[in-house]
């Protein structure tokens, strides 16, 4: 990928710099010491992604975003020295457009770049997200993650929470794989479905966190409108990204992120729930060697995410409630 580096500070762009090369294929397009030369060069030469600070000369970095969006549109990650404390800009940024937003990072007097792995991070997820991602093309950050993670991953709407119940009643108290859940349900009744499955099922089921990360034995469960996606270190991370998808938290946002991580050996079950979300994700998952279910139209509340899943060919299985678990079990 060719990453474009907008920044004002010389040390601060050597350190982007020196991320950008040390991940594989990718390499420096061109670097814009303000926004205005920002957006000059991506409308003669658009890279794959712009690295974007926000205070700068001449323009910032909102501006530019703005600027670029409406004329030679490009996925933009804003790197500013803090996001928490730039947060009305960084908010303004991705108003008109910008994907994320993650801090700089800082080279130190030893030549190592801190920081180095969140910026990582957020720029796989801006990849994804912008549809840029080639395969391998963050093995770097991945190769960091440590042992790989077993994996089970569901997906639900209308009739789900009765559902997940029925799957999550059969897992035992102590597992040594992950669980995580995507239920279409409003971000203030994300937690009180938590705190009801935790009373209802063995493993302890937490509301999933930004920055979280999966770990073996508990069960996470989405818990903003905004779409759960996770990274090459099993970090969950919400984006509002596809802003124009109708369901939220997308099921399609989690299968797909799941997808491109390379992982072996999970699991993932599609259940009732109205429209299509999930089908395409789930197709990726059994594209990427999973064990997947769709649940069968009889046990359905509504039989519309697992119908299309079912009509892609998504599903290894197509199954009664009553049996998703124990090949979810089996299979992970």
């Amino acid at each position: 990928m060719r990453i474009a580096i907008v920044n004002d500070v010389m040390l601060a762009v050597e350190a982007l710099r020196r991320v950008v090369v040390s991940l594989p294929g990718h390499e420096v397009a061109w670097v814009a010491l303000n926004g205005e030369q920002a957006v000059e060069k991506c409308c003669s030469d658009k890279p794959d992604m712009i690295l974007m600070d926000l205070i700068m000369p001449v323009m910032d970095g909102v501006h530019a975003t703005r600027k670029i969006m409406s004329t030679c549109p490009c996925p933009i990650l804003v790197v500013t020295a803090t996001v928490e404390g730039n947060a009305a800009m960084v908010f303004e940024a991705m108003g008109h457009g910008a994907l994320d937003a993650v801090c700089t990072p800082t080279l130190g007097p030893d030549g190592n770049v801190a920081g180095a792995a969140a910026l990582v991070d957020k720029m796989r997820i801006v990849a994804m997200l912008g549809g840029k991602e080639p395969a391998g093309a963050y093995m770097a950050s991945q190769e960091n993650s440590g042992k790989s993670l077993r994996i089970i991953a569901l997906g639900a709407s209308t009739g789900g929470p009765k559902a997940l119940c029925d799957v999550l009643s059969v897992f035992p108290a102590q597992m040594d794989f992950a669980v995580a859940v995507v239920q279409h349900v409003d971000m203030h009744f994300a937690a009180g479905l938590a705190h009801w499955l935790n009373d209802q099922v063995p493993p302890p089921v937490v509301l999933a966190e930004e920055n979280q990360s999966l770990r073996p034995g508990r069960v996470y469960v989405a818990g903003t409108n905004d779409h759960m996606v996770i990274d090459g270190h099993h970090r969950l991370h919400y984006t509002p990204h596809p802003r124009e998808c109708p369901y939220r938290p997308s099921v399609d946002a989690f299968f797909n992120s799941l997808a491109r991580l390379g992982l072996k050996g999970g699991a993932a079950a599609l259940l009732t729930g109205m429209g299509k979300d999930g089908a395409a994700g789930l197709k990726a998952l059994r594209e990427a060697g999973w064990h997947t279910i769709a649940q069968d139209q009889a046990s359905s509340v509504v039989y519309g995410m697992p119908r299309a899943a079912a009509e892609l060919d998504a599903a290894v299985e197509i199954l009664d409630i009553g049996k998703v678990a124990p090949s979810l079990l089996q299979h992970v």
